[in-house]
């Protein structure tokens, strides 16, 4: 047969991946690099493994079963798992791969004890690590031992663990094969891991290394602390040297112990620091060599280090390109925008011909570059300002890379890039309804022009006339007069804050006074809601109807039933309105609430259930009257103060000024998300008709491609399949990553820290947006499609974009990951009335389903009750 059983790991390289599996192909690799010493071995192939596989056909029929049980389901895939194990290890292993073993072992030395490990075809990839799922086995010694362990390492494929894996991330059993390296075993001084890339920050430039004395098996299982080096530009910038105990040395009957360590040598460090820098010099060259920071395993053998293990660090963010070698601090986008998941290419690259400032891609997220910003003395108080007032993690983070000497050099003023002041832009404006009104009607004229122009669009000329749209779009929306109104009534909410609590020792009092606000489109749209929950009530067959269907032509089957025209009228209109909206909006490739109508039964249903008819109107009036309210108490309270009727005057212009101009705080989002559902519209016609040539596989292939590469293949009919695969691959690894708030061109991620004194033992601390306290039980909800939700239930989510607006009506509270004070989720909890903290780090892991908590949505924080 020509089947290869086995082969030297001299003879492996990276394009045999499919045969000697991910470690197989690192180690081959490394045996080639100058100065890389690596314990001579073998691989065992995956074609040896894929015949103990076929020669079993009830392997076949367990793997059939596997592919229908859910991640979820432990006890399933715990028992098929282990069935499909037995049967692996209890085939003997034919005689010709066994030959082939053998010769292998006679000619590194028969009798000399080898590690014997698995080299999974899905592991050590640059998108995902498999780190620890399968086996590995020490100081095996004897061809008979060895053939066991090697199925072994087979069976290790179906360990539970790596099951529930490959399920979770979508991966087809059958695709995954086994090969196993069989390596001559070294006996080192220490051993540990080398890190390449700081696994704490992220930072590229700082490389950590972990050692123990003896095998590194004692710190990979955690049998013992290891002494930690971190390495910078090759001097020692900080060490911790750990008590160890204990360590991991060979057994002489084959296998290993774990010995004693002398008392007067448990203190002394495992590595010099000599060794140390010498180390990481190889780990350098190594991260070289593979163009991605690594994670090695190594060994110290007499004063020479032995590398057993290198892989791509597969959890670090990505940094965005940069044309220079310069320094640079980026700022997330989606922190800002509600949306923190990864966008798609054409997703991106509509929102970066839409930004007013140049925005950088790394990890399929967004991030503006305020370097230049920083740098120039008068901008950099302005940004700091506006940034801290918006989420106090970003001005905080930005702080801490401004204290570090010399990361951010200074700048004379008014150089490229730099930022205004956050205050003053607004100042001319006067307070006229007006204005709103116009800028408004101006932006509907202009898409009711886009939609007329749009219709006789297609091919190259379509995406020539999307773009010269997106020119328009910004012509509209980031007019100065339509940047002066948003800039007006957060202005004005922040004098009110300020002033008040100076004279009066009243906080956040403009969160009252700007509740129920006119020309609040995002807030209209949650009340709106409410009244389609009131077309549908009254028809309990309707409502049967709803709560079971999954069909996204519902709408059509519904005035078959009684009151069903009536309630597909309402839902309709809605949509007519709304239905460009949907979960991270700011992707032009998300589905919309009119191409998946069916993700809103959730929260029709929840109003139907939880609310009086009329409701809308009556949370309206009720918000509006408490504003008034307040407004009067307020000027009251002022007047009595010395120069009172001045401070009552001057306060009440500027409460007339918000309630003017803070609800058009909402409406350029929609204006702009109204826009992209007629681009996405035709675009996907045009995708059919690319599907219908022959030129696409799917439509949604196009969301792979930016605006310029979709114009090419719209304009030439041919595609990059492999692109789009990739891209694909990219886009699903992506999914796995935590966008930073702050990103520096190191790649570390700042998190910035609330620095407070003033909150209770034990409590979630978090940026106070919405004012009062409310107590209340938590539903941790992740997707608004599984929404359901109680009168009196709080909110806790990652983040909240418009779409979960339609939620809040139905809540008492609201507590999120990510926002700021003029976010989203932030304006409409103020409309509504809502206690909100967001900027809770973490807060749907902390706080558990169900749990009762306390939101002190004045002083920003989240109280965990028992």
């Amino acid at each position: 047969m020509n089947e290869q059983y086995v082969l030297g790991l001299h003879e492996v390289d990276q394009t045999q991946l499919a045969l000697v599996g991910g470690k197989g192909a690192h180690l081959g690799v490394l045996t080639r690099i100058d100065g890389i010493h690596v314990p001579a071995g073998f691989c065992v192939t995956t074609n040896a493994f894929r015949r103990i596989i076929a020669a079993a056909p009830s392997i076949d029929d367990r793997l059939d079963q596997l592919s229908r049980v859910h991640p979820d389901d432990r006890e399933a895939i715990r028992t098929l798992s282990a069935e499909i194990r037995r049967t692996i290890e209890g085939i003997a292993i034919p005689g010709d791969i066994a030959a082939a073993i053998a010769r292998a072992l006679t000619r590194l030395g028969e009798h000399t004890a080898y590690a014997v490990r698995s080299s999974a075809t899905a592991e050590d990839l640059p998108t995902a690590s498999f780190a620890g799922q399968q086996d590995t086995y020490l100081n095996v010694v004897g061809l008979a031992a060895i053939l066991r362990h090697v199925s072994r390492c087979w069976a290790s494929l179906f360990t539970e663990r790596a099951v529930t894996y490959r399920q979770r991330n979508g991966i087809d059993h059958r695709t995954v094969g086994m090969a196993v390296i069989v390596q001559q075993m070294v006996f080192p001084q220490a051993a540990g891991v080398l890190f390449t890339a700081d696994p704490v920050t992220s930072n590229r430039k700082v490389a950590s290394v972990e050692a123990s004395f003896g095998l590194g098996e004692a710190l990979v299982s955690g049998l013992v602390n290891a002494d930690v080096f971190k390495v910078r530009d090759g001097d020692i910038v900080a060490k911790a040297v750990a008590t160890k105990r204990r360590a991991v040395h060979a057994s002489p009957a084959g296998g290993t112990r774990v010995l004693p360590i002398d008392r007067e040598q448990q203190e002394q460090p495992a590595l010099t620091d000599a060794q140390v820098v010498r180390l990481v010099q190889l780990g350098r060259r190594i991260e070289a060599h593979f163009d991605h920071p690594q994670d090695i395993e190594w060994c110290l053998v007499d004063d020479d280090f032995q590398i057993v293990q290198s892989r791509p660090i597969t959890t670090l963010f990505p940094i965005p390109a940069a044309d220079d070698a310069q320094n640079h601090v980026y700022v997330s986008v989606g922190h800002q925008q509600m949306m923190t998941d990864p966008m798609k290419p054409l997703g991106i690259s509509v929102w970066q011909l839409t930004a007013a400032r140049p925005m950088a891609e790394a990890g399929g997220r967004l991030f503006v570059d305020v370097t230049a910003s920083l740098a120039a003395p008068s901008s950099r108080a302005g940004i700091l300002e506006l940034l801290s007032r918006s989420d106090p993690l970003i001005g905080d983070a930005l702080q801490t890379v401004l204290d570090r000497d010399g990361f951010i050099p200074s700048l004379p003023d008014q150089g490229p890039g730099t930022m205004p002041p956050a205050s003053g832009a607004a100042g001319r404006i006067e307070t006229d309804p007006a204005i709103v009104a116009e800028l408004i009607e101006r932006s509907e004229a202009s898409i009711a022009t886009l939609k007329r122009g749009i219709r006789t669009k297609s091919g190259p000329a379509l995406l020539d006339f999307i773009l010269a749209d997106i020119q328009e779009l910004k012509r509209t929306l980031l007019s100065p007069q339509s940047h002066q109104v948003i800039m007006a009534g957060m202005e004005a909410t922040w004098w009110l804050n300020d002033q008040l609590q100076a004279w009066l020792g009243e906080k956040s009092a403009a969160d009252t006074l700007t509740q129920s606000v006119p020309n609040n489109v995002t807030a209209e749209m949650g009340l709106a809601l409410l009244d389609v929950a009131d077309a549908i009530r009254p028809h309990p067959e309707v409502v049967a109807f709803l709560q079971d269907t999954a069909d996204e032509g519902f709408l059509d089957e519904l005035p078959k039933l009684p009151g069903g025209r009536e309630a597909r009228d309402a839902i309709e209109d809605w949509l007519d309105k709304y239905g460009m909206r949907c979960v991270g909006e700011i992707d032009i490739t998300r589905p919309r609430w009119r191409e998946r109508p069916t993700t809103l039964l959730p929260l029709i249903l929840t109003n139907v259930r939880n609310f009086e008819p009329g409701a809308s109107r009556q949370r309206f009036e009720q918000g509006r009257q408490e504003a008034q309210q307040k407004e009067q108490e307020l000027l009251a309270r002022l007047r009595a103060l010395p120069d009172g009727e001045q401070k009552a005057d001057e306060t009440k212009r500027m409460i007339d000024r918000a309630r003017t101009f803070i609800g058009y705080r909402e409406y350029p989002k929609y204006a702009i998300v109204s826009r992209y559902f007629v681009y996405k519209q035709a675009l996907l016609e045009e995708a059919e008709r690319l599907v219908r040539a022959a030129v696409l596989r799917e439509k949604e292939d196009i969301f792979y491609l930016t605006v310029p590469e979709l114009r090419d293949v719209v304009r030439t009919n041919q595609v990059d399949d492999d692109l789009i695969r990739q891209r694909k691959g990219a886009f699903r690894s992506y999914q796995a990553l935590t966008p930073p708030r702050v990103l520096t061109s190191e790649g570390e991620a700042i998190t910035g820290a609330y620095r407070r004194a003033d909150v209770p033992s034990g409590a979630l601390i978090g940026l106070p947006v919405s004012a009062g306290t409310i107590e209340g039980r938590a539903r941790v909800i992740l997707d608004m499609a599984h929404a359901d939700l109680e009168p009196g239930d709080i909110l806790v989510t990652a983040y909240t974009d418009p779409s979960w607006t339609p939620l809040f009506v139905a809540i008492a509270g609201l507590v999120t990951e990510v926002g700021g004070l003029m976010t989203h989720g932030a304006v409409i909890a103020r409309e509504y009335g809502l206690p909100a903290v967001v900027g809770v780090v973490d807060a749907t892991r902390l706080i558990p389903d169900g749990q009762r908590i306390r939101v002190h949505g004045t002083d920003g924080y989240v109280e965990i009750l028992s």
